[in-house]
């Protein structure tokens, strides 16, 4: 291999190489003024990997530092691979939400799966041991022709991946809409857990330590893979195949349990996954954290295919790999362990007190660039936004038919009914310490040989973010907060996966500086800091966007994970919704699957009322005073009523909308800020009496008990309801 690369003539760089890069004329401008010259081949390929969306963040840092990032809790806040808390007893949970749209919609088993896999190096390499995988995917139409194709390729290759590395997956969302028909979302999450004292970081510290390759060889797959990611898709998806990487997640087990054998040694200085940008961003954040310069010598880089280029080798995207800043005294121990597990160990380069990246292959430079202004000094953009209009009221709407019609009907559509084809793929019972699976409001999982638990969701209603981002961006962290609290956790901390438009058009920008102002503000009154996350941007094709999905990934804390609370109800019970109901209708569920409207604003969402009635619910939870609790969502008062019925196997009576409300509106408005609780008979009056002690508005609204679901005097079996709620997706998918 050697012999052949000497030989490779790197192509002559120009304005229009530099656009074919994502470079715009000012951008490439910028290059040629800090460095004097004209780049070479392998240079612009670096920075055009650095400064795009994917690693810079450069059109939404302005933005993302106004979010609120600290608390007591939090070890290490955004920055890092992965962000870290607290749970006490000298133990941190450390995790992160990360997209992989663009491979997906090219490829889908292989990106879902390389998503999966490069979250989870996010976590291990920060010292933690994964215990919980989510995903939030977004698709688009079931009647598109490519829908079924991706929803199938992308479950496959979730469950693939997490199940073989041996992660329990438990927990997500799936979401259906048109404005996804060209750029599905598939957004991962992963936790892991921790010593609160043994947190790897990826600074590089010490002049003249030795860079060390670790893991999986380089291929030519994935070259490009960050670039692309910032792009808009056009007639010219299918040559973006190449740029999607392929996974091996028995490959990544391996390079788990070496990384941690390691980290245990003492060996490891720094560590970084080599993830968006493959050795560039690896090699360029450790040392622009660290303030040093790095050297590499690629012809030490273990490949599995020949004649690499030094361009391919910088800027591939091959997985299970991470890159290390060695103690030197420790090389020999640390290269045993990497060989009994099997993977490669090689000595790349070396920690350097200049600010350069100097990259060398067979003793020719290939880069020689100033650090600091691939990372720290990258371009960052105040974009023009526009705000998103007031929507339009929603006028008069025609009157409801049956109401028990009306539920099984949404039940029974494509974004409420069951998920089980898709969750019953996923191993969600490995390593033996989840408490609640897949189909409630939050995932548990005991912290392993504690009494505690943790509680996991993800969280967020796109079409209200499209009609009013600034709510929308609240009311996705508020649910969140809401799922945790109705398992009885204290919320601690949430990652967030901001996926949005083409930033370049004010609209769109509008739409994210709105989501993140209505997230910060969130965030800030319920004492919920973000600790790591994303941003996806261009997510479109052919100038389509998708519609505005930051999703919420949010962590929370039980000292008793044996008591979480569940959603299914028993015999005999009666039903109490906290929080205030005004019927709202704009935006729902019921408008669009009933009367095929997607209009009117989204709801507004009360924080102070938010926190207040959450602290409430794990107060009387703490107390044994609820029997079963769901949080009220999409569908509202009704349908969160037939989950819990659904979940227990025992019928439920709704009483009558009050008076002043029409039935649809109560049944089916979408009011934040509120719980369906189940209590036994004899410890109603003592809940009711303590929500009028607390100020909480609380309300008996019906009882449990026999075989049916009624709303009103409207009723329908609940076996009916089963059939119905059980049948769309293994229909839809040809499995049932």
């Amino acid at each position: 291999m050697a012999a052949a690369d000497t030989q490779i003539t790197e192509p002559e760089v120009n304005q229009a190489l530099a656009s074919e890069h994502g470079l715009n004329a000012e951008e490439y401008q910028r290059i040629l003024d800090l460095l004097g010259r004209t780049p070479t081949f392998t240079e612009l390929g670096i920075f055009s990997a650095m400064w795009n969306e994917h690693c810079s963040y450069k059109s939404s840092k302005k933005w993302l530092r106004t979010l609120p990032t600290t608390g007591p809790q939090v070890i290490c806040g955004p920055g890092e691979n992965a962000g870290v808390v607290d749970i006490g007893d000298g133990q941190a949970i450390v995790f992160k939400m990360e997209s992989h749209n663009h491979p997906s919609y090219i490829e889908p088993y292989q990106g879902a799966a390389t998503g999966v896999g490069g979250i989870l190096r996010d976590v291990f390499t920060m010292g933690a041991r994964p215990i919980a995988a989510m995903n939030a995917l977004s698709f688009g139409a079931p009647d598109h022709p490519k829908t079924r194709h991706l929803v199938r390729g992308v479950v496959e290759g979730i469950g693939g991946y997490g199940n073989a590395f041996g992660v329990p997956t438990v927990g997500g969302e799936v979401r259906f809409h048109p404005a996804y028909n060209g750029n599905c979302l598939v957004n991962a999450f992963a936790a892991g857990l921790a010593d609160a004292d043994k947190i790897f970081y990826s600074a590089a510290s010490g002049v003249g330590r030795p860079v060390v390759y670790l893991g999986a060889k380089t291929g030519r797959d994935g070259v490009g893979g960050a670039t692309m990611a910032s792009a808009e898709f056009d007639e010219t998806i299918e040559e973006k195949r190449p740029t999607v990487q392929v996974g091996d997640p028995f490959t990544e087990k391996r390079l788990l349990e070496a990384c941690l054998e390691l980290m245990a040694s003492g060996a490891v200085v720094s560590i970084q996954d080599m993830g968006a940008a493959g050795l560039t961003c690896s090699a360029v954040e450790m040392g622009d954290k660290g303030e040093l310069g790095v050297r590499l010598d690629l012809e030490a880089v273990p490949c599995r295919e020949t004649h690499m280029s030094a361009y391919e080798m910088m800027l591939s995207e091959s997985q299970e790999r991470m890159l290390m800043v060695l103690r030197p005294e420790k090389e020999t121990e640390a290269r045993a362990i990497f060989e009994k597990w099997d993977l490669d160990f090689a000595i790349v380069g070396e920690t350097i007190p200049e600010d350069r990246f100097d990259v060398r292959l067979n003793g020719q430079t290939k880069a020689d660039l100033p650090l600091k202004a691939l990372s720290g000094t990258a371009p960052e953009y105040d974009r023009p936004w526009e705000p998103t209009p007031p929507a339009a009221p929603l006028g008069e709407l025609p009157p409801m038919g049956s109401a028990t019609a009306t539920l099984a009907t949404l039940i029974g559509a494509p974004d409420l009914c069951s998920r089980a084809w898709v969750w019953r793929q996923y191993d969600h019972m490995v390593m033996a310490d989840t408490v609640q699976r897949p189909g409630g409001d939050a995932a548990v999982v005991r912290v392993h040989g504690t009494e505690k638990g943790l509680a996991f969701t993800c969280d967020v209603t796109p079409r209200y973010c499209k009609a009013n981002p600034v709510e929308g961006g609240k009311q996705a962290v508020a649910e969140a907060f809401r799922n945790l609290c109705a398992v009885g956790a204290t919320p601690l901390a949430i990652t967030d996966n901001l996926n949005f438009g083409n930033p370049e058009k004010p609209h769109i920008m509008g739409q994210f500086v709105g989501c993140v102002q209505g997230i910060g503000e969130a965030c800030a009154a319920l004492d919920f800091p973000v600790v790591s996350g994303n941003v996806s941007l261009y997510n479109e094709t052919d100038g389509q966007a998708i519609l505005p999905t930051p999703t919420i990934g949010g962590v929370g804390l039980l000292e008793q994970a044996s008591q979480s609370l569940r959603i299914a109800v028993a015999e005999h019970q009666r039903l109490i919704l906290l929080g205030q109901s005004a019927g709202h209708l704009g935006q729902t569920i019921y408008l669009r699957e009933i009367l095929g409207r997607e209009d009117g604003d989204a709801p507004s969402v009360d924080l102070a009322s938010e926190r207040k009635t959450g602290e409430f619910v794990r107060e009387i939870a703490a107390n044994g005073l609820i029997a079963a609790c769901h949080d009220l969502s999409d569908g509202g008062l009704a349908v969160a009523a037939a989950e819990m019925a659904l979940a227990g196997g025992v019928g439920v009576h709704l009483d009558h909308s009050p008076q002043d409300m029409r039935d649809e509106a109560w049944f089916f408005g979408e009011d934040q800020g509120r719980y369906l609780i189940a209590v036994e008979t004899d410890a109603a009056d003592a809940v009711l009496a303590a929500a009028g002690d607390a100020r909480i508005i609380a309300q008996m609204v019906g009882s449990t008990g026999g075989t049916d679901v009624s709303l009103g005097n409207d009723a329908i079996a609940l076996g009916e309801l089963r059939t119905t709620h059980e049948a769309w997706f293994a229909q839809w998918m040809g499995d049932s």
